[in-house]
């Protein structure tokens, strides 16, 4: 981000922090895809992943006065995304019967190549730990490193690190037991 562009995020948190809701919008709008991709791939249900980022955009809104910049508002955003998150796949039941009619998903262009091979991977993911989830979605959805990670989750580095190689050690298992070979 070049210099006129931080100086104009800043501006822009600035009035949306004096309560000028043009401003606040254009903020949600900045952040809105990252904030839902990360609740959609946490949850796995694209209302339930609406109604996480309207919650998070909700805290938003009252946090605004301890936000200093646009990247300080991104990482806050994902913070707060993975551990409302995880927070409610605790409380929710792990499997959640529903009927067909409701099973459609939303194809991303990534799953064009193997839509099969995607859905075994969404349904293991589901599988795992809210916590094991949250490091793999930040990890190979968000592009993190370990460190990043352990910031975004007030996680210690080596446990990110754990969860990281038992998950991907678990996801290798199930998915060679799936299909009789790691895809």
């Amino acid at each position: 981000m070049s210099a006129d562009e931080a100086c104009a995020s800043n501006a822009l948190l600035a009035r949306a922090n004096a309560g000028d809701a043009a401003a606040f919008g254009v903020l949600v709008r900045r952040h809105q895809r990252l904030v839902y991709s990360l609740a959609l791939r946490m949850v796995s249900d694209r209302h339930q992943a609406e109604d996480l980022a309207q919650e998070v955009f909700l805290q938003l809104y009252r946090s605004l006065d301890a936000l200093e910049s646009d990247e300080h508002v991104e990482f806050w955003l994902r913070r707060v995304t993975m551990h409302r998150a995880i927070d409610r796949l605790r409380r929710e039941p792990r499997y959640l019967a529903a009927p067909l009619t409701e099973a459609e998903q939303v194809m991303s262009e990534s799953d064009a190549a193997d839509p099969l091979l995607a859905r075994r991977l969404r349904t293991l993911l589901e599988e795992l730990s809210p916590a094991a989830r949250a490091v793999i979605v930040l990890r190979y959805q968000q592009d993190l490193d370990p460190v990043e990670i352990g910031r975004t989750l007030k996680m210690p580095v080596n446990t990110v690190k754990s969860h990281l190689k038992r998950a991907l050690v678990q996801l290798r298992e199930r998915m060679t037991s799936m299909t009789g070979a790691v895809q």
